[in-house]
């Protein structure tokens, strides 16, 4: 798999039921090659890695361990660099990193000034980056936009979604990160922008669906090509082409929060939100969204579920939970605190919320733990893990990144 990702396929990137087939092909072939990072929630935007080849105990010591600055901007790993963001105080300014994957050291750095936005949660960064055909796109939480070079650093372009497009800043600073789809960037500030991804210009704009927090994920609905947002005012499916909107359903909570990403299977949608909202399964056919249930058994507040099989798992608030498509609690553990999760084969690679490394089984019957660290101190942990390459990539909120080395002997 390390040799077909979206860097190296960047004149012509698969569509998703191509990236499926792919990943179902990994799994069939034991064990699965190191597999690239590119963007938030991964080469598939699932949460899910094809990477099996990996040891679930790691070493003991951290391969490295950095500051990066504050904030909560998970990474992205392609041929041997690692990308990142977050805010130097010192400085008053954001910092965009690329680093070495196996000595942390910095391969190069671009800054810009930018506010603190500290809403009671500690402040700095909200986005991760995205990384395409060499091009690293970065969103920070005041609206500005930039494109850079991702072997040197060099800015290819920058836009402000504020000043240049009218985007209205919401309440914790805009969260949701790039999305690469072929020549074409996908922004969420609100309205859904979708820009060229060589010069920035603006392809089209959605209306205005609310405050914009979580991630947009693509999709094809009986071959119609799509993007699923669930912002403020909460889920819509959008037509990728034009941006018109197809279907839209209400999802409110308290701050107009709705972060984690929809996480779509087959013609199925699944949502979650916390402050106490809840979580529910859709079914899109095309034309309207149907829901087929609702309850309140899973609510991410922040970092959303990952699918493995037909079961997902994630935090309800503290509470680390299997549950099925059905929305039947099949486990719980508590003890994690408010953490992070994300999956590699039939693994779960999950940070707690005070900085507990667990690897478990993704296994609906049981919680069965393969091993737990503590490799993280002070601060929250809020942030995806990243597997890449045998390493497991961990980050604090005050900006403290970790490499825990789970490479086979």
């Amino acid at each position: 798999m390390q040799r077909v990702t979206p860097n190296t396929l960047c004149r012509k990137r698969p569509g998703r039921r191509a990236w499926i087939a792919l990943a179902a092909a990994a799994f069939a072939c034991a064990p699965a090659a190191a597999q690239d990072w590119t963007q938030w929630r991964g080469p598939m935007r699932t949460g899910v890695s094809a990477e099996t080849n990996w040891s679930s105990q790691g070493r003991e010591a951290p391969l490295w361990t950095r500051s990066v600055g504050l904030g909560y901007s998970s990474v992205v790993v392609s041929g041997g660099r690692l990308y990142t963001a977050g805010w130097d105080e010192s400085k008053g300014q954001d910092f965009i990193w690329c680093l070495d994957t196996r000595t942390g050291n910095v391969n190069w750095s671009h800054s810009y000034p930018a506010a603190k936005w500290d809403k009671y949660h500690g402040g700095g960064t909200n986005c991760t980056p995205s990384l395409d055909g060499g091009r690293l796109v970065v969103l920070n939480r005041e609206g500005r936009l930039t494109c850079l070079d991702a072997a040197n650093g060099e800015v290819h372009w920058a836009k402000n979604m504020v000043k240049d497009h009218g985007a209205a800043t919401p309440t914790w600073g805009f969260a949701a990160s790039p999305l690469i789809l072929d020549d074409m960037i996908v922004i969420n500030v609100g309205s859904i922008f979708a820009l060229n991804k060589s010069s920035g210009e603006v392809l089209w704009k959605s209306r205005n669906l609310g405050h914009a927090y979580s991630t947009p994920v693509d999709a094809a609905f009986d071959g119609r090509e799509c993007l699923v947002v669930f912002n403020g005012a909460g889920l819509a499916v959008l037509d990728r082409k034009t941006g018109d909107v197809i279907a839209q359903h209400e999802w409110k909570t308290s701050y107009d929060v709705n972060a984690a990403t929809p996480i779509v299977s087959g013609k199925r949608i699944f949502i979650s939100s916390g402050y106490n909202h809840g979580c529910a399964l859709f079914e899109f056919d095309g034309q309207k969204l149907a829901k087929r249930w609702e309850s309140k058994v899973m609510r991410t507040q922040m970092s959303g579920c990952v699918l493995v099989g037909d079961h997902l798992y994630g935090f309800d608030d503290a509470i680390l939970k299997c549950i099925d498509l059905e929305g039947n609690e099949k486990w719980r553990e508590r003890g994690l605190g408010q953490g992070s999760i994300s999956a590699a084969g039939d693994r779960l690679i999950v940070i707690g919320g005070k900085g507990e490394l667990v690897v478990a089984q993704a296994d609906p019957t049981s919680f069965k733990e393969g091993s737990r660290a503590k490799v993280l101190e002070g601060g929250v942990c809020w942030t995806m893990p990243v597997l890449a390459d045998g390493l497991i990539y961990c980050r604090n909120s005050l900006g403290m990144l970790t490499c825990r080395d789970h490479r086979k002997e």
